[in-house]
């Protein structure tokens, strides 16, 4: 198991690296193959009326004028040890890990983004669970009742769940409990300012994120457990004497699970790395209204950084789900 982990965390960092220098070739590489020079791309980070003078010291810092290749290196020694930017007649210290400099409002990035994950935590985690309990919930249910009323409710909802869009049911969900029946805040208010009004501005995000999510859950759970429930294993079970419930959680569930785990690690880094939709639509402060903010004021530093953050949150719980494999499935441990 530990030679296991070892080579996963490995292929992880090179995979991270893969990723790091395909995203830093579409931001610097294809502009210049695309035929903009160095001024005109430094340009892009000042503003409107640069002078000249900004324009070679935005080129200078950003080693616009260096090959493709020396600009990867810098950034990735940037990461490790820092770097330092010469703004007119002073000079920015990016500590570490540098994840570059934003010059259109004069702040580092990564400090930016450690502010502001935690919403897109808080936010991605108490989704998770309302959608993984409820979701799995009602697909066990449905398939040990397949064809019943609630079998079709369910799934007639999460058919619904699926095909409505977030911006849709979560101006929706605003419009009537925010700003019509006034029960939820409308402003994020941080955990440890304010715990219950934190909870009461998250819980509409976090209703609104988990019936999209909670759609899918529910159909996958239900397909896996109809499959499951008819395995000789099973029959195996019941014929020992054991009682249903102990046969439908320990075996028929814990046997379904393996792609459930799967698509939440993937879910869940997805996530981290930004809700974008659902952090526009209710106001809140998280990495992924950063992105958009950078998007809009055509700030590549932070655009870069969240890429890349994103990368590792998908990278990193894709290796915990792999882990996670051989506690869910007692097969994966005997292959």
């Amino acid at each position: 198991m530990i030679s296991y982990i070892l080579r996963r965390t490995i292929a992880a960092v090179i995979l991270l690296l893969v990723v790091t220098a395909v995203t830093f070739g579409i931001f610097f590489l294809l502009p210049r193959l695309a035929g903009q020079t160095p001024d005109q791309l430094a340009q892009q980070y000042i503003g409107k009326n640069p002078t000249p003078a900004d324009i070679a010291a935005v080129k200078a810092n950003l080693g616009l004028d260096k090959p493709v290749y020396e600009q990867y290196w810098d950034f990735i020694k940037g990461i490790v040890s820092g770097a330092t930017y010469n703004i007119g007649p002073t000079t920015a210290k990016c500590e570490v890990p540098c994840f570059g400099y934003s010059f259109k409002n004069h702040v580092e990035v990564w400090p930016q983004l450690v502010d502001r994950l935690p919403v897109t935590a808080s936010l991605a985690a108490g989704a998770a669970v309302i959608w993984l309990v409820s979701g799995v919930a009602a697909g066990v249910i449905s398939a040990l009742r397949p064809g019943s009323f609630f079998d079709r409710s369910a799934m007639g909802v999460a058919l619904a769940g699926v095909s409505l869009p977030m911006f849709f049911t979560g101006q929706l969900a605003l419009l009537v409990f925010s700003y019509q029946l006034d029960i939820f805040g409308r402003t994020y208010v941080p955990l440890t300012e304010n715990p219950s009004q934190w909870a009461n501005t998250l819980i509409l995000p976090w209703c609104s994120l988990a019936l999209l999510y909670s759609a899918i859950y529910a159909r996958l759970t239900r397909s896996g457990m109809l499959e499951t429930m008819s395995e000789d294993f099973i029959r195996t079970a019941r014929a020992k004497g054991l009682r249903e419930r102990k046969v439908v959680l320990k075996h028929g569930l814990r046997a379904a699970l393996t792609p459930i785990v799967t698509v939440f690690g993937m879910d869940i880094g997805l996530l981290l790395g930004g809700a974008v939709i659902t952090e526009s639509v209710f106001s809140l402060p998280g990495i992924g209204q950063y992105a958009v903010q950078a998007i809009t004021d055509n700030d590549l530093p932070p655009i870069l950084g969240v890429t890349l953050l994103a990368a590792f949150f998908v990278v990193l719980c894709n290796l915990l789900v792999d882990l996670l494999y051989a506690a869910v499935d007692p097969r994966v441990r005997l292959s």
